[in-house]
């Protein structure tokens, strides 16, 4: 590990073996975790995850780091997205989605800082229909920006190039926005999430949760 061994917590045990089900199921869960990076591969490559372009430059700018029992996925020079698929998330039950993000180095005049993409769909050509939630440098906080035919819709959640080195907690309704950006219903099961952090930027992304409304 390269910054210590991580150690994984009884609430990261907990996740682990927490059935998720529907609403009507016998064991309910108001909190989904959807990941907390607890589970490096040998080179610190979270399990389970790809690169939008290439997996191997992507294990360059991306790699698990530990601080005592929390674990984080370090974004670091990345031209990219990390993607995770076939997850356990019905939008519908757990509207919520959470998350937390540490920024470190940020380029002088940087629009694009970071980005956590909730991809609720696919279109017929089985291309993920994306909302992205964006920590932006210039543009303001509730700015929405249409995709396009193959593009994600952008939302910004944050604005501005501090705080440094300090964790800071995003919590969106991705189901609602969903509904209302891309006017229809999403997928009964998420297609996944992705990552991603800006050119030159230096961030860390905490573990991603979903809940119940």
């Amino acid at each position: 590990m390269r910054a210590g061994k991580i150690l994984m917590t009884s609430g990261a045990l907990l996740a682990l073996f927490v059935p998720f089900f529907t609403a009507s199921g016998p064991a309910f869960s108001q909190v989904v975790t959807l990941e907390s990076f607890q589970h490096p591969d040998e080179e610190q490559f979270p399990k389970g995850w790809d690169g939008s372009r290439s997996t191997i430059t992507a294990r360059d700018a991306y790699a698990i780091h530990g601080e005592g029992d929390t674990a984080f996925l370090k974004g670091k020079g990345a031209n990219q997205r990390v993607y995770t698929k076939n997850i356990d998330w019905d939008p519908r039950t757990h509207p919520i989605l959470t998350w937390r993000w540490r920024l470190h180095v940020v380029p002088e005049k940087a629009e694009f800082l970071a980005a956590v993409f909730a991809n609720l769909d696919t279109d017929l050509m089985f291309i993920p229909v994306s909302t992205k939630y964006v920590w932006s440098g210039t543009k303001p906080k509730g700015a929405v920006t249409d995709g396009g035919m193959f593009g994600a819709a952008e939302v910004v959640v944050r604005s501005g190039r501090r705080p440094l080195g300090e964790w800071v907690e995003e919590e969106v309704n991705a189901y609602k926005d969903f509904i209302e950006i891309h006017a229809h219903e999403p997928a009964p099961k998420a297609w996944g999430i992705s990552l991603q952090s800006g050119p030159g930027v230096e961030i860390d992304f905490g573990s991603i949760e979903v809940r119940a409304k």
